[in-house]
């Protein structure tokens, strides 16, 4: 394998974790459609944003050990699709999950052909 595809292959699962956090930082924007006060706005965009801080907090556990990457992701997408399940349109769990599947596929793969110290 070349040096370049070597580089691509091991950038782009943490690249698209970051992409993905803000992906999902654009939901929480509706709070600010609400009506609420200053305090209560804040505070409900911070509880908006917790799946985007677990994102960030992955992508940190990730950074060095792509194989605990590889299985978060895949955690967070059974999760997201077993708690939600049925309440949403099909589109809707290939949004998330499927974004959140490639991406610890991309991490096993950087796993595999990163060399270890």
């Amino acid at each position: 394998m070349n040096n370049s595809l070597r580089k691509y292959l091991i950038w782009s699962p943490r690249i698209l974790t970051i992409l993905f956090a803000l992906f999902l930082s654009i939901f929480a924007l509706d709070v600010f459609n609400e009506g609420s006060d200053f305090f209560e706005t804040i505070l409900k965009l911070a509880v908006h944003l917790i799946p985007s801080f677990l994102i960030l907090i992955s992508l940190l556990i990730a950074w060095k050990h792509e194989i605990f990457g590889g299985l978060i992701f895949i955690l967070f997408s059974v999760f997201y699709i077993l708690m939600s399940w049925g309440k949403f349109p099909f589109s809707v769990y290939l949004i998330i999950c499927l974004p959140m599947l490639i991406i610890s596929l991309l991490y096993f793969i950087s796993w595999r052909i990163n060399p270890k110290v």
